[in-house]
């Protein structure tokens, strides 16, 4: 039996509102300066790119980035399942993607409340295997990888990223909601950083 720790969601939902407004703010000149390098590259697209993600309880939401890719690109398919991704993805794009600059805009997701700072990655809403193999995991209150907001970063991004197949995604997801804490968190998020510096486990 999982050990309770009801409360913690609560703490955890002030603390990404209050870090995700902070970062908002103060990264405001660098997500403008963002903005208008997209919109020099390719004008006839968006800023944002805005995608159909599954959150918590399998309720669908839309997912903010910056586009990195052209407007021709595949809108619903993973990255890694592109058969040739380099070929859709801007210049600038390429930049955001290697620093993951374009993750910025789910900052606003994260104060809406569609999403966490650090828990599982929400799918798409057409990677049904994804999906149900993350239903065979539960963790702290019986809770699943579905049952919980999904993060901007989270144990399997940290752990290879997009380099995983569905399966050991799914596998890495159910040890985050099996050691759902503080310090888990923390662990995800201090990771993350080393990774984005690195640039490691994402592809195009």
């Amino acid at each position: 039996m999982e050990r309770k720790i009801s409360y913690y969601p609560v703490i955890k939902r002030g603390v990404d509102c209050a870090l995700s407004t902070a970062a908002v703010i103060g990264l405001s000149p660098v997500m403008a300066a963002i903005a208008i390098c997209i919109k020099a590259e390719d004008p006839k697209g968006p800023v944002l790119f805005k995608q159909k993600r599954v959150g918590q309880g399998k309720e669908l939401f839309e997912i903010y980035k910056f586009r990195s890719m052209y407007v021709e690109a595949p809108h619903d398919v993973a990255t890694e399942d592109l058969d040739d991704p380099l070929k859709y993805v801007t210049k600038t794009g390429r930049i955001l993607r290697k620093y993951s600059l374009d993750e910025l805009p789910q900052f606003f997701n994260v104060i809406k409340g569609d999403m966490s700072i650090v828990a599982p990655r929400p799918a798409l809403w057409n990677q049904y295997n994804l999906i149900k193999e993350r239903d065979r995991y539960t963790g702290v209150d019986g809770l699943t990888p579905n049952d919980i907001r999904p993060g901007i970063t989270g144990w399997a991004q940290v752990n290879g990223r997009d380099d995983n197949d569905d399966a050991e995604k799914a596998k890495l997801d159910g040890e985050y909601v099996k050691k759902l804490s503080f310090g888990m968190d923390c662990k995800c998020f201090f990771q993350t950083i080393g990774k984005v510096f690195r640039h490691e486990g994402v592809k195009g």
